[in-house]
Order: structure tokens, then C-alpha cells, then sequence
């Protein structure tokens, strides 16, 4: 196995990544609803559910608008890793990924290059989803080290929810295993306290969402879009320790599709 660092490494890093961003920024099928989606949720819960802001208690400086901005860029960067792990599966089906393991030298790039190519694959939506939110009249009280913490928070969940997703495709190695990628994402996103702030939660749900760690990720970049970070510590060890695990998890899935012969 070829070093880290080697250019068999970069070598193998680059053609994935470049082969996993093109096509998901130039295949109509990939690239609509990836950008459809995340702008979807943000019109119906920025729009729709602007009201909730007229709640007793719900404390927050920069708006709705800002305060749901925050949870979809969080779900674009997760379900950016999860789609990207569908294309990976993608190419099981169609026996790319089969040559790919037969040619590439370096395993641990493969990885590398896929999560590469969903964290382009994410920026793009961000920046659009950004201007969107900017266009709809989102106050950013935070400074440049704070939008640079929401962004990296964010970057970090993709590529966690890319290793995920990773490990999963190599494990089935058949796109039937969507749901599997979809759903434990969909569940970590949708306990977390979307609408209201986790302390006009109650019942089964607060316990769920105070145990949830995506809800405190969650706080802290809305904390950094209103100028007033909180759990900054806490959300970067829970993000980075979810990003090593799923490597492990990834790392563990190619080498069964190996010992399977893709």
C-alpha cells in the first residue's frame, strides 16, 4: 500500500476526486436535485415557518431566516456526503469501482478522492444556498473567524456523512442500499431542534435532541451566525470524533469489497 503523501497517493486522490466532482456538477440528474432540495427547505421553513419566532422564549438575534439558514446548510453538507456515497454505489453496480480497486495504488486515496469530490460537490450548494439567504434578507452578526467556524463545522459533517455512506456502499455494494445511507441521517438531522431552540423543547423529544450529538453542532453554528458562539468545543470534538469513526467504518468497507472482489 502506497504511502500518504506519496504521488501514487495524490495521484489516486485526484483522478477520484476530479471524476466524482465533474460528474456531479455537470449530470442534470445529480446536480437539480442536489441544489433543488436545500433550497426547498429553506423557502418552506424560512417562509412558512416564520411565525414560531413570535414564541415566548425563542431567543435568537438574527432572525428565522438566519436561524433555519443554518440547519439546511447543515443538512446540504450531510446529504451531500450521503448522495456521493449513492454514486459510489452507483459505480459498484457498474463495475468502475471494480477497475478502480484493481488500478488504483493506493487504497486510503480512494477515500480521500470521494470525500474530496462531496465536499465540491457540497460548496457548490453552500455558496448558492448562501447568496439565497442573503438575497432573503439573513442578518449575520458574526465575524469572518466565526463564518469560517460554521463553514468548517459544516465541511466536517459532510465529510463524516460521506464516510458513512462510504462504508456502507462498499459493505452492499448496490444502490437497494440507499435507504441505509438516507435514513440514519435523516433521523440524526430531524432530532436535533430544528424549528425552535432545544430550550422550548419538551418531553421525549428534548431528551432525544440533548442526547443528539448533531443538535449541539447544530447551536454552535447558529451561535456563530449571531456573533455569540456556543459549544464551539464541544461541536468540534463531537463533528471530528464522527469524521474518525466513519473512517474507521469506510476503511473496514473497502477492504471487505476487496476480499469480495468488487
Amino acid at each position: 500500500m502506497s504511502g500518504l503523501g506519496s504521488p501514487s497517493f495524490r495521484s489516486v486522490v485526484f483522478a477520484v476526486a476530479w471524476r466524482g466532482a465533474y460528474k456531479a456538477l455537470t449530470t442534470p440528474s445529480i446536480v437539480l436535485p442536489t441544489i433543488m432540495f436545500p433550497l426547498f427547505f429553506f423557502v418552506a421553513f424560512a417562509g412558512g415557518l416564520s411565525q414560531l419566532a413570535q414564541l415566548p422564549g425563542f431567543e435568537f438575534s438574527s432572525g428565522y431566516t438566519a436561524f433555519q439558514f443554518c440547519f439546511v446548510l447543515l443538512q446540504s453538507a450531510a446529504f451531500g456526503g450521503v448522495f456521493t456515497g449513492f454514486s459510489i454505489a452507483r459505480d459498484f453496480e457498474y463495475g468502475f469501482a471494480r477497475r478502480l480497486l484493481l488500478g488504483a495504488p493506493s487504497r486510503p486515496g480512494i477515500l480521500v478522492g470521494y470525500a474530496l469530490a462531496a465536499l465540491v460537490r457540497w460548496a457548490a450548494v453552500a455558496i448558492l444556498l448562501t447568496l439565497v439567504a442573503l438575497a432573503a434578507g439573513m442578518d449575520v452578526s458574526g465575524n469572518g473567524i466565526d463564518l469560517v467556524g460554521m463553514y468548517g463545522l459544516a465541511a466536517i459533517l459532510n465529510t463524516a456523512a460521506l464516510l458513512w455512506s462510504c462504508g456502507i456502499a462498499m459493505r452492499f455494494r448496490t444502490m437497494q442500499a440507499g435507504p441505509l445511507m438516507q435514513l440514519p441521517t435523516f433521523l440524526a438531522l430531524f432530532f436535533a431542534p430544528v424549528y425552535v431552540p432545544l430550550d422550548l423543547l419538551s418531553g421525549w423529544i428534548h431528551a432525544i435532541a440533548t442526547a443528539n450529538p448533531i443538535t449541539y453542532v447544530l447551536e454552535a453554528v447558529r451561535g456563530f451566525v449571531s456573533g455569540e458562539p456556543v459549544y464551539v468545543g464541544t461541536a468540534f470534538a463531537l463533528a471530528v470524533g464522527l469524521a474518525a469513526g466513519f473512517a474507521l467504518w469506510a476503511l473496514r468497507g473497502l477492504r471487505s469489497a476487496e476480499r469480495a472482489g468488487a
